[in-house]
């Protein structure tokens, strides 16, 4: 199977990554229709799961590979790691003060951006999680883009593990924005339709990425530690608090190095 997959072009492998990605989200969103609701200790435990395979991907997938990718040039190989970090940060810091959202778990007194007090909570909801799907889509097109460019550091296993892991980590996330509304009471099919939508962004964003790395491999350091850096921003900004708000803050924790494990094995094993 890997080798059909390895005849096609970056740019389809990562839109097809990237659609598994967004059918997990859906997948967890479609939670909706078989469950009255779900255990928060089990949402806030899923939560933190998603927030340790990012966790996990920012490093073993995107910023070690960025550094490996600059050695040999004329800057030291730490300087495109460190600054696309930095600006994957600032650039999510950026756009969570203009975009709307609500973070999971969050009362709509607590709604961020630009005029958020005049948004309905379930776009909040939805916008929430297109924020931090958005570096998601661009790691696993950068990955495809890498592989494509012939770096030895990128393979095409380490492309498929992070698609992988991230798509394990979307489950939850469907089911963060599709029960709440459930509760708030939409019906179950709009509750699916908000939560499986918030993932749609994943396959732009990874056509950009691969795309941008393919015609200018020069910024391919730069681009994987961007969205290395912009997952952790999400990481810590949003995932983490929202998994310990309602209280369960050592069973998140736990949950957080366990979704870090098992992707880091992923990642290693296939990569």
């Amino acid at each position: 199977m890997i080798e059909l997959f390895k005849d096609l072009d970056p740019v389809v492998q990562a839109f097809i990554g990237t659609l598994f990605t967004w059918g997990m989200t859906a997948l967890g969103a479609a939670l909706v229709f078989t469950t009255k609701g779900v255990n928060q200790r089990f949402l806030d435990s899923m939560l933190g799961f998603a927030g340790g395979v990012m966790i996990a991907a920012s490093y073993w997938s995107l910023l070690a590979p960025a550094i490996d990718m600059g050695e040999g040039g004329s800057f030291p190989a730490w300087m495109p790691a460190a600054i696309g970090f930095l600006l994957g940060g600032i650039f999510l810091w950026s756009i969570d003060k203009v975009l709307p959202h609500l973070h999971p778990n969050a009362s709509l007194e607590k709604a961020e951006g630009f005029h958020s007090a005049k948004r309905k909570k379930s776009s909040l909801l939805v916008f929430a999680i297109t924020l931090h799907n958005i570096p998601e889509g661009l790691a696993i097109g950068v990955a495809f883009g890498a592989v494509a460019a012939g770096f030895p550091s990128a393979s095409l296993t380490g492309a498929i593990a992070l698609a992988i892991g991230i798509g394990i980590q979307n489950f939850p996330e469907g089911l963060a924005v599709s029960m709440p509304l459930r509760r708030d009471g939409f019906s179950r099919r709009k509750s699916f339709l908000y939560g499986q939508f918030s993932g749609m962004v994943e396959p732009v964003a990874a056509i950009i990425g691969a795309l941008a790395v393919v015609f200018i491999e020069p910024l391919l350091p730069y681009a994987l530690s961007l969205a290395a850096g912009a997952m952790i921003f999400v990481v810590v900004e949003e995932v983490i608090p929202s998994s310990q708000e309602k209280g369960n803050s050592d069973l998140a924790s736990m949950s957080l190095m366990v979704g870090f494990t098992i992707m880091m094995i992923l990642d290693v094993a296939l990569g």
